[in-house]
């Protein structure tokens, strides 16, 4: 303490940010600060960076601390945002030329929790110079905490209506949103030589080199997007901003904009087009618009952490006359088979909201009015017959069960007979055969069956069925998206189809549950990530990867990969199997290890797993 009052004695600087800090006398430190706020926009000192630093890293660890607010923070730092657009030659002096990022970062992150905050911000004149730097005065870093903060205050319905009443806000954004991964890649990842040091200096912290820059780039071009999203998703809730929300070509890229591996904690587009969809003024032009309700099919079957989003808005769809029959064949067969949903996070009875609006379909929304087809009427009429069998199985005498339980046992078993002998469609004739006698009770059976059906899909080169029946198993899985092989195989149901983000979040998945399983024979052997699934994962990120399209148009320079390898537009795909190729290994047959014991007694139950060829073709035979 005696060593930080004889620092502050001997500190040269008059007013020092730190020295004020450490002022023991409440009157003299609160005039002290408050003096600092007003002066600090009017000095030329070098050395100004160092308490505006001071004040970003005070202001991420405590943003609901009312202190500087009281004292004028807002006012120092929007007058400080100005200064750096005005006066070129005061932010090229010394280093200057962080201030406007550190003042923009110190508005969000006051301004992200508390209301009253965010209106002294209002209040105090920040959104003015927050909206210059969205319209890209400086750079696109300032751009990514600008976008943030205007999040902030547009979150809140005090604020809402002075960030809206700048009507650039909106375009803006959705610019932002579509252009912001090429932006960063066009000004920063391609030209390595180019890079100016303090944006390299921000992303690092001066920590790392030209590959950990090339990583943080990415993360900070993929919160630039999701935080654009999250702007124009306060807008969203206001039915007279669709119409500029809700142009096609915005819309159809919506899907795509996704947070990625590294910022998983965004619903980003997934979660605008849930905001959208909940106005009937949105879910006419969604539904409209080709593609998306294929991708929302897609989104609502995957493992994503915002699938019940998708689930959401294709059950808004289906409710509401003027988009049903627009949707209605290509989003029962997706509802249908994850009706069996029972808990999905913190929804509960999913399933049974799926199958209430598929049977309020039949009876209301022309069904029988040619406004679907056969297959859809089908599978809606299968899922019915599967709820009046679940009323009928209960009401049966245990014995009864058992010897369903039994047949169906026998029967698979003639599956995974004819499956080692190459009869891939007999086989996936039994599993069907199986299931149809199966009580519908018994989930952890008819896991296996549907996956080991899945894996016959996948022969047969079926990818559309396999990600179906993988599905189904996932669904009755508990914990629910959690079963190893199920992922496995609608990974790479996914890449046949070229769904690269769908893949890698379920081949990520399958790599997780198998560090986390007891079985030998799909459990990580020293902690190695089988080889099979690896090659995967890196074929899907290079696939998925943010600056794709930018790297295509701007001539394919490379993107970093891990442990140093590099992926670019010249990388020979020979390499990469197709998931048919993989999965016909052994002429796609693996010799199988019946066990029954899970037939006789479902507490007992334990799977058992046929060991995977070297290609990962993995079959259940529990």
């Amino acid at each position: 303490h005696l060593e930080m009052e004889k620092a502050c004695a001997d500190c040269p600087y008059p007013g020092c940010f730190f020295c004020v800090m450490k002022e023991g006398n409440p009157s003299k430190r609160r005039a002290s600060i408050l003096k600092f706020f007003h002066e600090l926009p009017l000095q030329d000192d070098d050395g100004q960076v160092l308490p505006i630093s001071g004040l970003w890293n005070t202001a991420m660890a405590h943003p609901n601390d009312p202190e500087f607010i009281e004292f004028g923070i807002f006012e120092c730092m929007a007058a400080l945002i100005w200064k750096g657009l005005k006066n070129r030659r005061w932010l090229s002096h010394d280093q200057n030329i962080y201030i406007p990022y550190y003042a923009t970062h110190i508005i969000g992150s006051y301004t992200m929790n508390m209301e009253e905050f965010a209106e002294s911000a209002v209040h105090a004149g920040v959104i003015p110079p927050l909206v210059e730097l969205l319209r890209g005065r400086l750079t696109w870093v300032e751009q990514r905490v600008a976008v943030r903060a205007l999040g902030h205050l547009a979150t809140y319905a005090s604020t809402f209506p002075a960030v809206a009443s700048h009507g650039e806000v909106l375009e803006l954004s959705i610019q932002l949103a579509i252009s912001s991964p090429e932006i960063v890649y066009a000004h920063f990842y391609q030209n390595v030589d180019r890079r100016l040091s303090y944006h390299c200096d921000l992303l690092t912290r001066g920590m790392g080199g030209v590959e950990m820059e090339s990583r943080k780039a990415e993360e900070w071009a993929s919160q630039l997007q999701c935080w654009s999203l999250q702007l124009i998703n306060c807008f969203a809730f206001k039915s007279e901003f669709l119409s500029t929300i809700c142009k096609p070509e915005f819309l159809v890229k919506l899907p795509g904009m996704w947070g990625g591996l590294v910022n998983e904690n965004s619903p980003a587009g997934i979660g605008l087009l849930r905001t959208i969809c909940h106005h009937k003024l949105g879910r006419g032009p969604v539904a409209s618009c080709p593609g998306i309700i294929e991708a929302l099919c897609n989104i609502a079957r995957s493992s994503d952490d915002w699938q019940y989003m998708a689930i959401d808005c294709l059950l808004w769809f289906l409710q509401d006359p003027s988009t049903c029959h627009k949707v209605i064949d290509k989003a029962v067969p997706a509802l249908v088979d994850l009706s069996e949903i029972s808990i999905l996070g913190d929804h509960k009875k999913l399933g049974d909201s799926i199958v209430n609006v598929l049977q309020e379909c039949v009876q209301t929304q022309g069904i029988a009015r040619g406004s679907s087809s056969n297959r859809t009427k089908e599978h809606i009429e299968e899922l019915i017959s599967s709820r009046q069998r679940v009323k009928w199985e209960k009401n049966m005498p245990k014995e009864d069960l058992h010897i369903k339980q039994a047949a169906a046992l026998v029967v698979k078993l003639e599956g995974n007979s004819l499956f080692s002998s190459g009869n891939i469609s007999g086989a996936a004739s039994k599993y069907s055969e199986a299931l149809q006698l199966c009580p519908l009770r018994s989930k952890k059976e008819r896991v296996v069956l549907y996956s080991n059906r899945a894996q016959c899909h996948l022969l047969l080169q079926q990818p559309l069925a396999a990600i179906s029946d993988a599905t189904r198993a996932l669904c009755l899985h508990n914990p629910i998206n959690r079963h190893a092989k199920s992922l496995w195989r609608r990974a790479q149901a996914y890449d046949m189809l070229g769904l690269a983000k769908e893949s890698l979040l379920d081949a990520i998945l399958f790599i997780n549950e198998c560090s986390h399983s007891n079985d030998p024979d799909i459990s990580l052997r020293q902690n190695k990530v089988p080889d099979y699934a690896e090659r995967l994962v890196k074929k899907q990120m290079r696939a998925a990867w943010l600056f794709q399209e930018a790297a295509i148009k701007h001539g394919g320079v490379q993107c970093v990969g891990d442990a140093g390898d590099i992926y670019g537009r010249e990388t020979d795909d020979s390499e990469w199997e197709t998931a048919s190729e993989s999965d016909m290994g052994n002429d796609g047959r693996d010799d199988l290890l019946d066990d029954d014991c899970e037939w006789k007694n479902e507490d007992e139950r334990k799977d058992r797993y046929d060991k995977p060829s070297a290609k990962g073709n993995i079959l259940n035979t529990s």
